[in-house]
């Protein structure tokens, strides 16, 4: 089959590789559509994925073309979309429910080959069942969309907040849609990319702007999102936390990315600083919002390119053109 190969830091290529075959608990699912997001450009530059080379591309859906021997919950023909999450069950965290943040976590497309290729393996439990209404090319905004779910479980939100969203990119366009359902009473988005703040306009925020001080907000924010990992932006948005507001850092920053804080004005103000890492208990949620028609992919995805152009569709990512770009095989 044909795939995408990151084969070491800076260099990647679609080349043919052996097709693969499912575990007793697996599946092999017949990609249909391949996302890319900020984690495929920190694996191509030699983050996250412990070894290269690797097959990339955690954000996939598909149909099941073979089962192991002892699948019984799903079959050959029907559509899946995949949790890329392989926790090990073993760790203190996963055993205290906390997966995400587990000792020895792995998952599809960093530690083991991904859905950016012909066909990829999963274990049965990671794959979610999708309605026959779904088309399955849409699918791969589920495993940003379930992302997207876990940082709002962690904001656990109170109705009537004010919120800031940095960045218009995929995510911060599925931070804009949930804060909106999760009732905000106003959500307004920066970015430097003033093409992408149109989508957002189009998705009815509250106000959209270069800098935060084109809002007449001196108190500042109750929740600020940065969806960035922009150096830039995190340190400015720590700043424009309202008293007894939320910084959430749901942006993935490099590895050297530092910021600022002030203990004085965190103690005294009581500020909240969090983090919100990957998929926690929200594949299947972000499923049934995405069937119940929560995203627009019209709107989402603005490229579906062939996976032969997995290089191209990289750099196009890496330039900020567009949004979700998609790979189909």
């Amino acid at each position: 089959m044909r795939a995408a190969i990151v084969e070491a830091p800076g260099k990647v290529s679609v080349t043919t590789v052996e097709d693969p075959t499912p575990g007793r608990r697996d599946v092999v699912v017949k990609v249909a559509s391949c996302g890319l997001c900020g984690t495929d450009l920190h694996i191509l530059q030699g983050e996250f994925a412990p070894t290269l080379p690797i097959v990339p591309g955690h954000e996939f859906a598909g149909e099941i073309v073979a089962v192991g021997n002892d699948v019984t919950e799903l079959a050959v023909g029907d559509k899946v979309a995949v949790d890329p999450s392989l926790h090990c069950h073993e760790c203190r965290y996963c055993r205290s429910g906390r997966g995400n943040l587990c000792d020895n976590w792995a998952a599809i497309g960093v530690t083991v080959p991904g859905g950016a290729a012909e066909f990829a393996v999963a274990p049965v439990a990671n794959c979610v069942k999708l309605p026959e209404h779904i088309d399955v090319t849409d699918a791969a905004l589920i495993e940003p969309l379930s992302c997207a779910v876990r940082g709002y479980d962690v904001l656990k939100s109170n109705l009537g907040s004010e919120v800031l969203i940095y960045g218009s990119g995929t995510m911060g366009l599925m931070m804009l849609e949930l804060a909106k359902r999760t009732g905000a009473a106003s959500v307004e988005v920066l970015d430097i990319n003033a093409q992408r703040l149109e989508t957002a306009k189009l998705l009815g925020c509250t106000g959209a702007a270069a800098r935060a001080e084109e809002f007449d907000r001196p108190g500042g924010w109750d929740v600020v999102i940065d969806a960035t990992g922009n150096a830039g932006a995190i340190q400015d948005g720590l700043g424009r936390v309202a008293k007894g507001g939320t910084f959430l850092q749901f942006g993935v920053a490099d590895y050297a990315t530092t910021a600022v804080i002030e203990p004085y004005r965190i103690y005294n103000q009581e500020i909240t600083i969090t983090g919100s890492m990957a998929v926690l208990h929200s594949y299947e949620r972000a499923a049934a919002l995405f069937a119940s028609g929560v995203l627009d992919p019209a709107v989402f995805i603005s490229d579906r390119l062939p996976l032969e152009q997995y290089p191209q569709a990289i750099d196009q990512f890496k330039a900020g053109v567009g949004r979700k770009i998609v790979v189909q095989p």
